[in-house]
């Protein structure tokens, strides 16, 4: 069903499914989960069709914040640093990215002249929602593909400045490149993406960065064919601020789970070693309140938790 979200208040016990109204039409995404009554959701698709919303009731009620107006532009996922500073990416358009964020909750800016020139054909993939990841208050890494090569731009001062880097994975074609991204802090990173096109194939689709989205390296390959569609660190969703900039990491901050439409795996170790998740395929996204509350989001309308 289109336009649709859905909202929890007992550890996943039970959902209660909802339709915004006016959006009856569209694709939701991504959302981010701010409180337990604040929360935005993004819809993909060309023009009007990408959209921002808001609810500060729990999902009572939205409030449009954001409506492309650019026929060209398609917005695929969004990121926040607090409640109320965001950024959401877009593919790029006449070479460049109309990335817009948030200062504010409210309202959206257009701040793509602040980014690097997009190469030909350049974009990301809307599979999951996590082709951004933010970290601390002021870093954000972005996943493209759909190009030459496939690239993370970063930002570590709230946007205004954004480098570009090179990934090793597949890439080249307009079905391929950097699908997912996550840090456990400044300078930990993982990545995920593929070639949507080969969903039989075992490939190079996973990489790590041990200094902040510079370099990336090839880590063992997935148990599962075809290209990653989303990954998670396993920790807290939110950690204070110690945490936000890289101190007191919790024993379990290299684990990682991986997840795409051929089956699930997690790591122990950042990577290094996979372990198979039996029978789970068709699941598209992840994401982790905790360790003991992560979530597993798949076609069909299938919510799955998971806990370490």
């Amino acid at each position: 069903m289109y336009g649709t979200y859905a909202v929890t208040t007992d550890g996943g016990d039970h959902w209660k499914p909802g339709v915004v109204a006016g959006a009856e039409t569209l694709q939701f995404r991504d959302v981010q989960g701010i409180s337990e009554s604040v929360a935005y959701l993004l819809s993909a698709g060309t023009g009007t069709d990408a959209r921002i919303y808001k609810t500060e009731d729990g999902g009572e009620s939205w409030s449009l914040q954001f409506e492309n107006r650019d026929p060209n532009a398609f917005y695929d996922c969004f990121a926040f640093w607090t409640p109320k500073r965001g950024i959401a990416m877009s593919d790029s358009v006449n070479g460049q990215f109309p990335v817009i964020e948030t200062t504010d909750g409210v309202s959206w800016q257009d701040i793509g002249n602040r980014l690097p020139p997009a190469q030909d054909g350049e974009a990301a993939f809307a599979a999951s929602g996590t082709c951004v990841a933010t970290q601390g208050n002021r870093r954000a890494w972005i996943g493209t593909g759909g190009a030459e090569k496939a690239r993370i731009l970063a930002t570590n001062d709230d946007g205004e400045t954004w480098s570009a880097y090179d990934t090793p994975i597949v890439q080249g074609t307009a079905s391929s490149g950097v699908f997912s991204v996550d840090f456990r802090d400044p300078i930990h990173g993982i990545l995920g993406g593929g070639e949507l096109a080969a969903p039989t194939t075992i490939a190079e689709t996973l990489a790590r960065s041990s200094d902040g989205g510079k370099t990336w390296e090839l880590v063992s390959e997935a148990p599962f064919p075809g290209a990653i569609y989303g990954l998670s660190y396993v920790r807290n969703l939110r950690t204070d601020s110690e945490e936000a900039e890289g101190r007191g990491q919790s024993p379990a901050s290299r684990s990682v789970v991986i997840t795409g439409p051929s089956g699930v795996a997690w790591s122990p170790d950042e990577g290094d070693t996979w372990l198979s998740l039996p029978g789970l395929v068709n699941y598209w996204a992840v994401a982790f309140a905790s360790p003991h509350a992560g979530w597993l989001v798949g076609t069909d309308g299938r919510i799955l938790k998971i806990a370490f």
